[in-house]
């Protein structure tokens, strides 16, 4: 069994060198795929491997164990080139139960591995994953290659000299796989080793048991059971500017960007959330950067925590919230109280599959019509695209300086793959990003007819802002709402003329915001086909751009970062191509808005299965339009 295993593993990544390998952990939610998934992302950037990930786990707190519901999977890519997305199929699947791979296995390559452990493989599991038989031996698999053995008893064998109980000892065993999996692609284990201790320091024999399995994982493939002809399979490092690089999640580079903005603001920075899936993880973030001048409140909802940044905002602090969907709903009316104010506010919203509470943990990008024109009234506000986690940091700086100059709440579009996958990230230099400092107005502004001094709160300046005042600055009072208000005084008016020149001014204001011209993702700036995206589907639209252009097709990839304002040059940039094709993960949203402000034919690729674009998807659809 042990020769046929790594004859069969060896052919499933081809070759000892591949230039990338796509793994899947599953298992049960209380297995620690995620945790297994963030560890082996550790060590292979540590590695010098480029690499995307994509975690995958139910919205249920804790689903029943065993079932097809409660199954959670973290997939990650990993090479020695430049590595776009987490992968369409994975070469390796490691299935640690049989519902992980009935839900997983259609996923996995033809001929791919699969590492299963047969001790969960009971007449009871195999009934609540709805299998007559059980897979590992009736042939059912024949067209993967299948190394299958008790990871369950190797795991208490290994924790047995800590007195553990069946119950905890079974917890190690994510690390047990884990230990195999380093050995199997040459990772060093030294990391993981202090991280566990660093983790479990209050309970040293936790963390002795976990090394411990953690070791005998790796003992076990380099020791004879898998001995013959399976070798390691080393990937080389990528080739890379030399710099400090850190993995990143795009929850975290948001978190890290907004702090950033604020700092180039010169601005204590004041967050008001709301737990909800996926946008958490930020308030998470940065509830621990308190040194940066950065104050966190977790409010009783999500209207309160809007209106306590709009309140700091207003106080003279950079406010922020964040929230996804069904939260941005919530917090509707108080955008518009952002938007009637002037004031600076950035709103984050991690995108996620609806409608209503929807598919939580999963990830969506049909949010676009709601940031774009989903307000009462005549609304206008800058909508910002993420385009990958390391992005996620650049867009959160741009989202504060647009806020801060142009006196205006922004939206920052992420979503559940953004948020919850991690890259490579390179830290910047942070004098390479030019300081926005806020200017507050500290006397009066105007004079009157008779030359006295006079405040005019609206008066704008030539960005179209109003100035920004700090409340209790002597002899600036005036008047703030949502009630309009005169144009130049702030004063209550309900003049007809006066809302429309209002109306007018917000207008104009938002569409003279300076965005950079929009650049060529990959390609011609004209042709017959450009695909145009936004968003997380960077990395699919860029893979498969770039096969077909190997192809020799004659396509090229605009990617879209400021949805409103939209570039000044987007509309001669598509008018360019004979074909616009528009793939995003919702009904076809941008595209109606290109249509709309360019008049330009754009085709529509939609998705909403909660799952990314895969690249093969998309290079069949690139094919297509131009047969």
């Amino acid at each position: 069994m042990a020769t046929q295993a790594a004859d069969q593993c060896e052919a499933a990544v081809k070759s000892e060198n591949p230039e990338a390998v796509v793994v899947r952990f599953a298992g049960d939610s209380g297995d620690g795929m995620q945790l297994t998934g963030g560890q082996f992302t550790l060590s292979t950037a540590l590695a010098g491997n480029d690499l995307a990930t994509f975690p995958d786990f139910p919205a249920e707190i804790r689903a029943p164990q065993g079932t097809l519901f409660g199954v959670s999977a973290f997939q990650i890519n990993f090479g020695s080139t430049a590595i776009e997305t987490a992968g369409d199929a994975p070469d390796v699947l490691v299935a640690m139960n049989p519902a992980a791979l009935k839900v997983n296995l259609a996923a996995l390559k033809p001929g791919g591995l699969i590492i299963a452990d047969t001790g969960e493989f009971t007449k009871r599991n195999l009934d609540k994953a709805h299998y007559d038989a059980n897979p590992l031996e009736d042939d059912s698999l024949a067209q993967y290659q299948l190394l299958a053995f008790d990871i369950s008893a190797h795991t208490v064998e290994a924790v047995k000299p800590f007195g553990l109980g069946n119950k905890d000892a079974l917890r190690c065993k994510n690390m047990w796989t884990l230990g195999l999996a380093l050995w199997m692609f040459d990772r060093d284990r030294k990391p993981l080793q202090e991280w566990l201790k660093q983790k479990f320091a209050k309970a040293p024999d936790i963390a002795d048991a976990n090394i411990a399995a953690l070791d005998a994982g790796h003992a076990y493939g380099e020791t004879a059971e898998l001995s013959g002809p399976l070798k390691q399979v080393h990937v080389d490092p990528v080739a890379t500017e030399p710099g400090m690089y850190r993995t990143i999640t795009g929850a975290e580079a948001v978190s890290l960007g907004l702090v950033a903005g604020a700092q180039l603001a010169e601005l204590p920075m004041f967050f008001g959330g709301y737990p909800i899936t996926p946008a958490s993880a930020i308030l998470h973030h940065l509830a621990r950067l308190k040194e940066f001048g950065v104050t966190t409140f977790q409010a009783e909802d999500e209207i309160a925590a809007i209106c306590s940044a709009i309140g700091a905002s207003w106080a003279g602090q950079l406010g922020v919230t964040s929230s996804s969907g069904p939260g941005i709903a919530l917090k509707t009316e108080a955008i518009g109280l952002g938007i009637m104010t002037e004031l600076p506010l950035v709103i984050v919203n991690s995108q996620r599959g609806g409608p209503s509470t929807g598919l939580p943990t999963k990830t969506e990008q049909s949010d676009l019509y709601q940031a774009v024109y989903g307000r009462n009234g005549d609304a206008p506000m800058p909508v910002i695209a993420a385009r990958s986690p390391a992005d996620a940091f650049e867009c959160a700086i741009e989202a504060c300086r647009i806020a801060v100059e142009y006196m205006t709440p922004v939206m920052l579009l992420t979503d559940g793959y953004i948020a919850n996958a991690a890259e490579p990230w390179k830290v910047p230099d942070p004098a390479s990003f030019p300081a926005f400092p806020a200017r507050f107005l500290t006397e009066k502004n105007a004079t009157d007819a008779d030359g006295n001094p006079q405040l005019l709160p609206y008066k704008r300046d030539a960005k179209g802002a109003r100035p920004w005042i700090k409340p209790g600055t002597p002899d600036l009072m005036h008047r703030i709402g949502g009630i309009e208000k005169d144009s130049q005084t702030g004063n209550i008016s309900y003049d007809p003329a006066n809302h429309q020149l209002m109306t007018d001014l917000r207008k104009q204001k938002i569409e003279g915001i300076a965005v950079p011209p929009q650049d060529i993702a990959l390609g011609e700036g004209a042709g017959k086909l450009a695909v145009v995206g936004w968003g997380s589907t960077f990395g699919p639209i860029h893979q498969a751009v770039r096969r077909a252009r190997r192809k020799g097709l004659e396509v090229s990839h605009i990617h879209v970062r400021h949805i409103w304002p939209m570039p000044a040059n987007l509309g001669e940039l598509l008018k360019g191509f004979d074909k616009v094709l528009v793939p995003e993960m919702n009904t076809g949203q941008f595209k109606t808005v290109l249509r709309d402000q360019f008049l330009v034919d754009a085709q529509p690729l939609t998705k909403t299965s909660g799952q990314p674009f895969k690249i093969a998807e998309l290079e069949a659809a690139i094919e297509e339009a131009l047969a």
